[in-house]
């Protein structure tokens, strides 16, 4: 019985973020809309540039580093995770250690996307 909510739980626990991820999204879109549409309820005129930077907020010059230490940390933590495992053969270990290889270079693609490219 357990063995099914454990199936379960793997298959609707990413299915619940994703879902998460995309309701906050139509929120924040709606919100912008509405935002305009006070806006020109009330006569203000709005230009093109500022509809367009109202929709596409400017990331911010370190967002490439904060993705790539996010991703480094998860790579971290999937190999202490590997060590901490009761594992006398070691397998466990290299599991965790094949397993944090894509967030590892995941996290060093951003790094090197942060280092070498152009910030306006």
């Amino acid at each position: 019985m357990v063995e099914e909510f454990i199936g379960l739980a793997a298959v609707l626990g990413p299915v619940v973020l994703v879902g998460i991820f995309l309701w906050f999204r139509y929120r924040s879109r709606l919100d912008m809309q509405q935002t305009i549409r006070l806006a020109l309820d009330k006569g203000q005129e709005l230009s093109p540039e500022l509809i367009d930077r109202l929709g596409h907020p400017k990331r911010s010059q370190n967002y490439d580093l904060r993705l790539a230490l996010i991703w480094l940390a998860i790579a971290f933590g999937l190999v202490l995770c590997g060590a901490a495992a009761p594992d006398p053969s070691g397998n466990a270990f290299r599991g965790c250690l094949a397993g944090a290889a894509f967030p590892f270079a995941i996290g060093v693609a951003y790094l090197l996307i942060w280092r070498f490219a152009g910030r306006d």
